[in-house]
């Protein structure tokens, strides 16, 4: 696809989802005067109605929900793309009863798959392309490419390794999309004279955009004052993050009420130590607006309430779960994962 292709199909896609929200509004408002309509007429019936994480539900009926996998199926996307989605924001899920696996309701899959363009749309949503194919879509040089990247240009969303163990970006290909339309001078020509004398002091922005994005997203999950302070505080290593938290008994809570990807960690031992790494910021720039953003988060979560010790009785609360899919809007480990 040349440029101009790419800039035709974004328009189009952008187009498909306005209309697409346009429509789920209306729907949900046409639920909302059914529901109304249902309560004044069953008054009188009996039982109780709970307000849960996936919205009203009835204690006697309760929501059916199906595993990721199948809803997968039904939203014939791949399970990487539908925990890309649910990493998105794209797809709400919601936690087991005994914190098992996330399970989607099936209305949750019936509204996406009501949407225009369905299921291509989802799919296109979600599809991710490497350096390569990503050079195709703007038609540009590959090596162009990987510097508009190093640079900050354009953000990778997940990663995966390589058999030699090297870490492979992964990009959206809606965002390379609208880089397209938003940069177009950066595609062709000379590179600007500050971009160039970055890039070759060695600069190389990819991972810290993609913590960055991994930070935002975490936070958007959650309102625990401790949990969004654990957040935080996962880009520091341990010794720049006893030189801001000094309590260890804090530190130790930190821990524990982290917020976790909807779907965990990545599966090989290679994959979680590579996590690790890009993980922890490593510019001393970047260090310090962390250890700016641990310190506010910090002095919040502590006068919110303080991080339980030894001989507490159990009074003190804990994190509330993480909301799942609530968004804002790399060979061996499953992109997905990898992308939280």
């Amino acid at each position: 696809m040349t440029v101009k292709e790419v800039l035709r199909v974004h328009a189009r896609t952008r187009a498909v989802h306005a209309r697409t929200q346009g429509a789920h509004a209306r729907t949900q408002g046409a639920r909302a005067e059914c529901g109304n309509a249902k309560a004044d007429a069953g008054a009188g019936d009996v039982g109780t109605r709970v307000e849960g994480e996936g919205g009203t539900t009835s204690s006697a009926a309760p929501a059916a929900t199906v595993a990721a996998g199948r809803a997968a199926q039904e939203l014939g996307i791949r399970r990487a793309e539908f925990e890309l989605a649910v990493h998105l924001g794209l797809i709400a899920v919601v936690g087991s009863p005994g914190g098992g696996r996330p399970r989607v309701h099936e209305e949750e899959i019936a509204r996406l798959r009501e949407q225009p363009g369905f299921p291509d749309g989802l799919a296109e949503r979600v599809r991710t392309v490497g350096t390569a194919e990503g050079a195709v879509l703007l038609d540009i040089a590959p090596a162009r490419f990987t510097r508009l990247a190093r640079a900050g240009c354009v953000s990778p969303v997940t990663f995966y390794l390589n058999r030699y163990r090297a870490v492979v970006w992964l990009y959206l290909a809606d965002e390379l999309a609208a880089f397209a339309s938003r940069e177009p001078e950066l595609l062709a020509g000379r590179t600007p004279l500050g971009m160039r004398t970055m890039l070759e002091s060695g600069a190389d922005w990819r991972p810290r955009n993609w913590r960055s994005q991994r930070i935002d997203r975490l936070l958007s999950r959650t309102e625990d004052p401790w949990a969004r302070t654990a957040v935080q505080a996962s880009a520091l290593d341990p010794v720049q993050l006893a030189e801001v938290v000094d309590d260890p008994y804090e530190r130790a809570y930190l821990v524990r009420v982290r917020p976790e990807p909807v779907f965990g960690r990545p599966g090989s031992m290679a994959a979680r130590e590579a996590m690790g790494e890009l993980m922890l910021a490593d510019d001393p720039d970047e260090i310090l607006w962390r250890r700016v953003n641990l310190t506010m988060e910090l002095d919040g979560a502590r006068e919110d309430r303080p991080a339980p010790r030894p001989g507490d009785d159990g009074g003190i609360r804990t994190a509330p779960p993480v909301r799942a899919g609530a968004g804002v809007r790399t060979g061996t480990a499953a992109p997905a994962s990898a992308a939280e």
